[in-house]
């Protein structure tokens, strides 16, 4: 609270009797708490930081070659070979090396010290090399090779104890550049199918064109790229694919998560938010701390956390050319947005974070405030959702001085944006568009009750139910998930509630109340600020948005069928598009490169021959190398926990030959999604050698075109329990519904999906209602329908003949 009374803490006046000094003793003991607190966290920082540098070494190991060295040379033997002899030799005369005792031990220290530092450095590079090495993730379950037995234990061992968030990031390998004619033939494979023989060997022209005349010079530059920056691809992409984009970024880039859906621990909106902010700081606590650990794939290899870092104290600062990210490193407030008006709420007293039942009483106060907004306040937030351009302009214009600067600095500055909507929203399974009403409030509210430039806005709704928008620039949707989990589990299972609903404990009553931001904001601002709400409800209202929960099975009978769970769904996509549109489409999934340092995601082509092949299969009973030829199969009903669910009869081949084609489609794409993860993937190289040509002025038509392909259906899995704040089999319907986003094409399908245990999966499907090829619905009915027909394949018996 020091910073709201700083002006009051000493104050003056001069009189006849001389100048009366005043001071207030309690906005004193505040600021200095502020001081220590700022001071505790550099000091944290700064030891964090010395721990991350010396990692896997630590003081202990440092000790113990000290020690060594020393008794070593009590039994006369001299490990250093004469270094230690010779580093005292060079010593300086004189204090602190008086005694020829003290000088020895000095340089034994100095030795001791370099031999730690070396074998650190060895350690590093050693547990590098080991991390380069991706063999594991191509070998088949439950048959590890000898190398790959040997490599785990040998990381194992380097990898050292208790790491924390940031331990390993300099021992990531670099994400490698793929060869050009790999990425050239992987891409042709990728399209071969989608094309007409004609549509084929314009491209393969193309292609080899590109191959043999422009790419080795482009290559060459990239290669360079790659030595000497951290990720040849991060900064571009970032830079290109979201900062230079100057559309609005609401429902093209912002995507939004959803709460718990099957429980509900409190109806009270102010104590649930208090709960989740307390939970939020108390993360964002951990991260500058480095409490958090590091997400491990298998319990072993250590995923990139750099994107972590600007979680919280972001904001996405608009520009005419390009925008940028302003990370600050602490912020001691959060912005809240509640009937067209900002609140700017303390989230400290002194140095001590506020308690849930204190910030539950903040939030209740902003609920209770009969105030009304200001000119011009109400739909202020539109500047975020609308057009980049015209924001920057505005912000420039109207919010570079003044009130309007000093009320916007508090919610660019805050840790996180708060919105407090005045209607409910939850998941009734017993209405069906409850979910999807649930989404689109998430995805873009009423287009300006959400601020979309921070780093993510916390949305809680009248009845209690939360709920996240979050911006896309600054990290990927894992990162999100893992706070989010944290929350969740938190406000579940530590912080809690009473009887009625409130947090507990008791508030702390002489609190100032939240501090309401002042705004000038003139009629030319308030036109723009309707321009944007007007470009932002276009978009907003163009959005079908279909989310639905699929009952009859997950995970469980997935594995029974022996495939991957994320391959099951992805061929059930392509069958239910086909089945929607008639044709396959370029298909887009998101895969992550985080085994490599500051690595971000790549793009897995899930349309492909393999797959496509299932499907016709499926679909149409054609393609099929069987000498059997095709027989008349009907389909028998899928029995799953006690529930019967139809499938369509059809003419297909037998079931044995369609089993073949999916197990030979679903390894197709875990061997891409393999490449991908590895490095070796096609769009993000492709993309960079694009950057480069543009740096260069060189124009190259093959690369024009590929980036120019759009995306008529991208797909998205949501990650789950990334940390174990509980036990999924004990709650099992401590569940969340994952979340979602707008479709990439404007004749596209936007579909994220989440496995979320053995017995159900969401859906999140997403389409634009001006297109009259698609529909989020029946394209959501569609998917209900091929993940039943492929999972009642494997139950049909073996066809006679």
């Amino acid at each position: 609270m020091a910073e709201a009374h700083q002006a009051v803490a000493f104050q003056f006046t001069v009189t006849p009797e001389g100048v009366d000094f005043q001071l207030s003793r309690e906005v004193l003991k505040h600021i200095y708490l502020s001081v220590i607190r700022s001071w505790k966290k550099r000091l944290i920082r700064i030891k964090n930081g010395i721990l991350r540098g010396v990692y896997p070494g630590s003081p202990t190991s440092w000790l113990v070659v000290v020690m060594a060295t020393a008794g070593s040379s009590y039994y006369n033997v001299d490990i250093s070979m004469g270094l230690v002899y010779y580093i005292q030799r060079w010593l300086p005369e004189g204090r602190p090396y008086r005694t020829p005792y003290t000088r020895t031990l000095f340089s034994m220290a100095i030795f001791s010290t370099g031999v730690w530092m070396m074998g650190i450095f060895f350690f590093r590079q050693t547990l590098k090399l080991l991390l380069s090495y991706h063999g594991w993730m191509f070998e088949l379950h439950g048959q590890t090779s000898h190398l790959t037995r040997v490599w785990a234990v040998c990381v194992r061992l380097l990898s050292g104890r208790r790491p924390m968030l940031y331990s390993f990031q300099t021992s990531l390998p670099k994400l490698p550049v793929p060869s050009v004619p790999a990425t050239v033939h992987r891409y042709l494979e990728s399209v071969e199918h989608l094309l007409d023989d004609e549509q084929y060997y314009r491209m393969e022209t193309l292609a080899k064109e590109f191959e043999e005349k422009t790419a080795p010079r482009l290559q060459k530059y990239l290669v360079l790229k790659s030595w000497w920056a951290t990720n040849y691809v991060s900064d571009w992409w970032e830079e290109y694919v979201y900062l230079r984009g100057r559309n609005p970024i609401v429902v093209n880039s912002n995507y939004y998560v959803m709460d718990l859906v099957l429980v509900k621990n409190t109806d009270v909106q102010a104590a649930r938010l208090g709960n989740a902010v307390h939970a939020m700081i108390t993360y964002r606590r951990k991260l500058d701390r480095e409490e958090i650990k590091p997400v491990m794939a298998l319990g072993l290899v250590p995923m990139c956390s750099y994107q972590m870092e600007r979680m919280f104290n972001t904001t996405r600062i608009p520009g005419k050319d390009t925008d940028v990210l302003q990370h600050l490193p602490d912020s001691r407030h959060v912005a809240v947005y509640h009937k067209g008006r900002f609140f700017k709420v303390w989230l400290y007293e002194g140095s001590r974070l506020l308690k849930p039942r204190d910030l539950e009483m903040q939030f209740q106060r902003i609920l209770d405030d009969p105030s009304p907004p200001q000119p011009g306040e109400e739909r202020l937030a539109a500047l975020t959702a609308g057009g980049r351009v015209e924001w920057a302009q505005a912000r420039q214009a109207f919010f570079s001085s003044g009130k309007n600067k000093a009320a916007l600095d508090a919610i660019e500055r805050a840790a996180f944006f708060v919105a407090l909507d005045e209607e409910s929203h939850h998941y009734d399974p017993e209405d069906e568009a409850s979910l999807s009403l649930y989404g689109k409030a998430l995805l873009h509210g009423n287009c300006y009750n959400r601020w979309f430039d921070k780093s993510f806005t916390l949305i809680s709704f009248k009845n209690g139910q939360l709920g996240l928008n979050t911006e896309h620039a600054w990290a990927d949707a894992p990162i999100i998930g893992h706070l989010w989990e944290f929350v969740l589990g938190t406000d579940s299972f530590h912080l809690g509630y009473t009887e009625t609903g409130h947090c507990l404990g008791k508030p702390n009553p002489v609190l100032p109340p939240p501090q309401r931001l002042q705004w000038d904001i003139p009629k030319q601002c308030q036109a723009v600020i309707e321009s944007s709400y007007q470009v932002a409800k276009a978009l907003a209202d163009d959005v079908e948005l279909y989310c639905f929960q699929f009952l009859p099975f997950g995970k469980g009978l997935i594995k029974k069928c022996r495939t991957s769970p994320d391959a099951f769904v992805q061929i059930a996509l392509q069958l239910a598009h086909f089945r929607d549109r008639g044709k396959f489409c370029l298909t887009y999934e998101a895969s992550m490169t985080r085994m490599f340092r500051e690595g971000r995601t790549e793009t897995v082509r899930s349309c492909t021959r393999e797959s496509t092949a299932f499907v016709q299969a499926m679909v149409q009973g054609r393609h099929l190398v069987s000498p059997r030829g095709l027989v008349l199969a009907t389909a028998r009903p899928l029995r799953v926990r006690g529930q019967t669910y139809s499938s369509r009869p059809c003419f297909c081949p037998q079931n044995e030959d369609l089993q073949r084609l999916f197990r030979k489609a679903a390894e197709k794409h875990q061997n891409m999604y393999r490449l991908a993860m590895t490095g070796a993937g096609i769009d993000r190289h492709l993309f960079c050698l694009y950057v480069v040509s543009k740096y260069l002025g060189v124009e190259s038509p093959f690369l024009a075109e590929v980036l120019s392909e759009p995306w008529r259906l991208s797909t998205s899995q949501i990650a789950q329990f990334q940390i174990r704040m509980f036990d999924p089999n004990k709650y099992p319907k401590h569940l969340g519904a994952g979340g979602g986003f707008g479709p990439v094409a404007d004749d596209g399908y936007g579909v994220s999906y989440m496995i979320a245990g053995e017995n159900t999966i969401f859906f999140h499907v997403s389409s634009k209602f001006s297109s009259s090829e698609t529909n989020a619905q029946r394209f959501g009915n569609q998917i209900r329908q091929a993940l039943l027909d492929i999972a009642n394949l494997f139950q049909v018996p073996k066809a006679d003949g």
